[in-house]
């Protein structure tokens, strides 16, 4: 009802417009479009290859994802909607910012409340959101990290729309520098095996090379025994845990990713090793390195901190001898 009042609204004072315009002059002088035209100071494109003008750069700006703020507030920005999180906010200076949903399920209700100016949000996942954010006056951005690289690809297109392009060419050169420094030491002939695992209560897939934490694990210096694997249909960055395939690639490391839960996802994985005599025999179960990563690094996009990500990787691999 009070959407269909507003458009009833802007109707209305598009005809008052219009018929006042004619009545007043054929003639538009330079000031009349002054007046009437609003500038696009820059533009940007998205994950979708959607071209988004802006008249300056937004100052109320809403996250779906946790990796979108961090890499706002390493800009120098800040936000005001975050994800919700049953823990405190990954990023302490949004500790009291409104909690809006997630990418997964957006809370309209909260985000028209807080009017944004901007909503950033996943590609290809919230797509479907763009009518409903567009509705109420705010521009849908939509991003996404299935690799370090498009992690960089974000930092890049949120300095052009915080115009800080300078602070985010320093941000993901500092990347870069890590990734090298990492690959001279993990210059090793033989690399350790690893098992990504994806899980959740009952539910357990293997991550391949094309999935962000895949990615991570590779430039770390690891191998991802399941890079031979099919992508599953519905998510093509996680194939079907298969334990025989498992058992004959032998891994020197099993590490558990989730979103929460990490207690209860690696008891039943530990669990469904128990119950297949097999898994017995795998290197990682014997040397018992068996572990759940840290959620808020490799159960979403860690943003910023992907070099945090890389480095717990990268030690787990290639300990330091005492």
């Amino acid at each position: 009802m009070k959407s269909s009042l507003l458009w009833s609204s802007a109707v209305l004072l598009l005809a008052v417009t219009g018929c006042s315009s004619s009545a007043s002059t054929n003639v538009a002088t330079p000031s009349a479009i002054a007046a009437t035209t609003q500038t696009t100071q820059f533009t940007i494109t998205d994950f979708a290859q959607r071209q988004i003008p802006f008249a300056q750069s937004p100052q109320r700006i809403i996250a779906l994802s946790n990796g979108d703020m961090d890499i706002i507030y390493a800009l120098g920005g800040q936000v005001v909607g975050r994800p919700n999180s049953n823990g405190p906010a990954v990023v302490p200076a949004a500790e009291e910012v409104e909690q809006i949903g997630s990418t997964h399920e957006v809370d309209l209700e909260k985000i028209t409340f807080l009017q944004p100016d901007v909503v950033l949000g996943n590609h290809p996942m919230n797509e479907k959101d763009i009518p409903a954010i567009e509705g109420i006056g705010s521009k849908l951005i939509l991003t996404g990290a299935n690799s370090i690289q498009d992690i960089q690809s974000q930092i890049t297109l949120f300095g052009q729309l915080l115009q800080q392009e300078a602070k985010a060419k320093q941000l993901n050169q500092q990347i870069q520098d890590h990734i090298q420094t990492l690959s001279q030491s993990a210059s090793t002939a033989v690399k350790p095996k690893v098992l990504l695992v994806y899980g959740a209560p009952g539910t357990y897939m293997a991550a391949l090379p094309n999935s962000l934490s895949g990615n991570i694990l590779e430039v770390a210096g690891g191998s991802n025994i399941a890079a031979d694997l099919p992508g599953l249909q519905n998510f093509p960055q996680y194939a079907q845990l298969n334990t025989e395939q498992v058992v004959q690639s032998n891994p020197d490391y099993i590490m558990i990713m989730t979103h929460g839960n990490t207690d209860e996802v690696k008891a039943g994985f530990l669990k469904e090793m128990q119950n297949n005599p097999a898994w017995s025999s795998i290197k990682a179960v014997q040397n018992n390195q068996v572990e759940v990563l840290p959620s808020h690094l490799f159960g979403t996009n860690p943003g910023t901190k992907v070099i945090d990500a890389l480095d717990l990787i990268h030690q787990a691999l290639y300990p330091v001898s005492p």
